[in-house]
């Protein structure tokens, strides 16, 4: 098995990478950086059991749902629905807030698109 030393090294780098990137308060198990430890120390061993036991268990389906309990649902502004989002303490206000962040980043656009016309006839 000539291989064994490279796909061990690949998933060795796969579950560092992925464990870096997990939001720490989701990380199942024991803490992060010893996730981190257990992996190099224990290169085959300790990716297997990461990815099996200490991975969020919102990283499998790829998003999280919005019916979850306890998760914000953002109002139907997907790019706000991520783990570890507060609750709004007024939904209303909440989804009022962000309508208006979006008003307000498209007529940014709108403005930049008119002043690169502008741009283009002047010169």
């Amino acid at each position: 098995m000539p291989y064994m030393g490279a796909i061990v090294l690949l998933v060795m780098i796969a579950a560092l990478v992925d464990i870096v990137s997990s939001d720490g308060a989701l990380v199942r198990g024991i803490p992060r950086w010893a996730w981190l430890l257990l992996v190099i120390v224990l290169p085959l061993v300790g990716s297997v059991v990461w990815f099996i036991a200490g991975r969020p268990a919102a990283a499998f389906s790829g998003r999280v749902s919005r019916d979850a309990p306890g998760r914000a649902s953002a109002m139907g502004f997907p790019e706000y629905d991520h783990p570890g989002r507060f609750i709004p303490q007024d939904p209303e206000a909440d989804a009022e807030f962000l309508r208006q962040v979006r008003e307000r980043a498209e007529a940014q656009r709108r403005e930049g698109e008119i002043q690169r016309r502008r741009r283009e006839q002047e010169g």
